[in-house]
């Protein structure tokens, strides 16, 4: 738990601790290892999916692409045929914004997380905004991706309010190095997006549970809304999605990369978005600087060729498993447990 902070601290006491701070990380990581011809790979969510999708990756199917106001009305009516629900998102957009979750049909109504039927009007307004560039980043014209509505594991039902959590793993030169996972609250209406309110809980790599969290920068041990406790949950299958953010170093050919993860209850992990400028706040939920990690991963670079993504996460797993991880002991990891399938 990152209660080894305290709310006034001396740059060298950062330093000794590892934190990496936001020049050193554009200076050090981003400028260093990724090269600007590579950014569309992650900045465009519809390359992504196609450079994942021709990777053998696993990532949420894609229904449609709108890339027209005039593709708008006949896309609507094959929405339809998701009965089990869909999601809108613009290919450009950030933050999580422009993100529309269907969960579903209330007759001939889609509706929303939570139950909220909507006319589908303003499925056509959505898109349309979306089209319009106003979720993407700069603004500019943007294209509507139509995609498969995950159905997040019931492990999570506990501590995520009206979305689905994923996790944040922070790939360095192709090796994963620090994971948190993010869980929604009432505050970020559903969303998996610190910023907005969401919860961040570090995960021990070694062995997959979470040990801690953090909300709004302050250190917390239980859920918002359920205050069901947030230490111990066990993310099901964490050696496939360990191996899954490693590969994505082959993907993005990007250095210094973030690799979003969502586990789907009949599929397991789905690469949901890839990010070449991964915010900071996974030292605060993990309570740990990420410095040490990566010069110990530097080190070991020194004497060999990049290896195989498998090889790369279970060396990530060993090296930076965590002897004081904890084990679930609390009510809301004892019922998590029980929801797992034999």
């Amino acid at each position: 738990m990152p209660t080894w902070l305290p709310r006034f601290v001396r740059p060298r006491a950062l330093k000794e601790q590892g934190i990496v701070g936001m020049n050193a990380r554009n200076a050090r990581y981003i400028a260093a290892w990724n090269a600007r011809r590579f950014y569309p790979r992650v900045d465009d969510k519809l390359q992504t999916k196609k450079l994942a999708l021709d990777a053998g990756l696993s990532v949420p199917d894609i229904y449609g692409v709108v890339r027209t106001h005039r593709q708008i009305r006949d896309v609507r009516r094959q929405l339809q045929d998701y009965e089990d629900g869909f999601v809108i998102k613009p290919a450009h957009g950030a933050a999580g914004d422009g993100i529309l979750v269907i969960e579903g049909w209330r007759g001939d109504r889609p509706r929303r997380a939570g139950g909220r039927a909507v006319e589908l009007s303003e499925l056509d307004d959505h898109m349309s905004n979306i089209l319009s560039g106003m979720y993407s980043l700069g603004g500019r014209p943007d294209v509507a991706m139509i995609e498969q509505r995950v159905r997040f594991s019931s492990v999570f039902d506990a501590v995520s309010h009206r979305g689905v959590p994923d996790i944040r793993t922070v790939v360095y030169r192709g090796y994963p190095v620090m994971a948190m996972m993010r869980l929604p609250t009432q505050d970020s209406d559903g969303k998996a997006n610190l910023h907005q309110g969401a919860v961040g809980t570090g995960i021990d790599l070694g062995s997959g549970r979470t040990i801690g969290g953090v909300r709004y920068n302050k250190p917390c041990r239980e859920h918002p809304d359920s205050e069901q406790s947030i230490v111990g949950l066990q993310i099901p299958g964490w050696e496939q999605l360990m191996e899954l953010a490693a590969g994505c170093f082959e993907l993005s050919q990007l250095g210094y990369l973030g690799v979003d993860v969502v586990i789907d209850a009949d599929h397991g992990p789905l690469i949901l978005e890839l990010n070449a400028r991964p915010g900071l706040a996974i030292q605060i939920a993990n309570g740990e600087g990420l410095d040490h990690r990566i010069t110990a991963l530097d080190a070991h670079m020194v004497t060999r060729e990049t290896e195989p993504a498998a090889e790369r996460a279970r060396w990530a797993a060993e090296m930076f498993a965590r002897p004081d991880a904890t084990r679930p002991e609390e009510p809301a990891a004892e019922a998590a447990a029980k929801a797992e399938p034999a």
